[in-house]
């Protein structure tokens, strides 16, 4: 498959020739969520070369366990919507304790443009027209930043949807899915949830217990996700990059 061989089609002297790509999410017992996740990955790997992944939680392999098995720097791209307690803890305490120091972890996915895109096309899939009254669903963090990257990303979806876009979170933060779902139901409309999770899981199921009228698919393996890991692989390995490599 051409995936295998990605990189000998990379420009001579592009940088992302010379590194192991590597997809890190959260993890789910959920099957077609870890096919998603594949899913994504393989088509990475058809621009970039064979993608490997990693978890930080529920299952295997750990992104210490991966970027300790690579034989080129490790660039790991975060397959998170927002930038919370996975993203600027685990990863970087994976990263010491592989002791690999040209590992470099990029910015999250999300919240950006292209997701807002995805979310929209995942509202249309579901029946959401306009008019109907949207709660953009997260699966929630303690970290007050990353809920705050949610309230963008649901900016972002407003600009492009029009209409009001509400926040709730699926665990540990306010207000919950279900009182945004309360609160949006109020205008009189039907109520769509947008899904702000990558791949399907436990998450994913619980939102349709809470009283909307439809619910959207997760984003999935859109090309439009592809692209954005993509960019951000490539802004992470861009000599203008600002951030340095990951010390141990």
């Amino acid at each position: 498959m051409r995936h295998r061989h990605a990189r000998q089609y990379l420009p001579f002297g592009d940088r992302l020739r010379d590194i192991s790509p590597v997809l890190v999410a959260h993890g789910t017992r959920n099957p077609h969520g870890v096919n998603v996740i594949a899913e994504i990955a393989e088509k990475v790997g058809e621009r970039v070369g064979t993608t490997r992944t990693a978890f930080v939680d529920v299952l295997g392999p750990t992104p210490a366990e991966v970027i300790g098995d690579v034989d080129r720097p490790a660039v790991l791209v975060p397959a998170f919507l927002a930038s919370g307690y996975h993203v600027r803890k685990d990863l970087p305490h994976h990263v010491e304790a592989a002791g690999r120091t040209d590992t470099v972890v990029t910015r999250a996915l999300g919240p950006d443009p292209a997701i807002a895109d995805v979310a929209r096309l995942r509202l249309v899939e579901a029946g959401w027209e306009p008019g109907d009254s949207v709660v953009l669903a997260a699966a929630g963090s303690s970290d007050e930043s990353a809920c705050g990257q949610v309230h963008l990303a649901a900016r972002q979806l407003e600009s492009i949807i029009g209409g009001r876009v509400e926040v709730g979170f699926i665990t540990t933060a306010t207000p919950t899915v279900p009182e945004a779902v309360e609160r949006a139901a109020r205008r009189g409309r039907r109520v769509v949830i947008a899904s702000y999770l990558l791949a399907p899981g436990l998450f994913h199921q619980r939102l349709h217990t809470y009283g909307a009228d439809a619910v959207a698919d997760p984003l999935g393996a859109d090309r439009r996700i592809v692209d954005l890991i993509v960019t951000r692989m490539r802004a992470a390995v861009s000599p203008y990059r600002r951030q340095a490599p990951i010390r141990g």
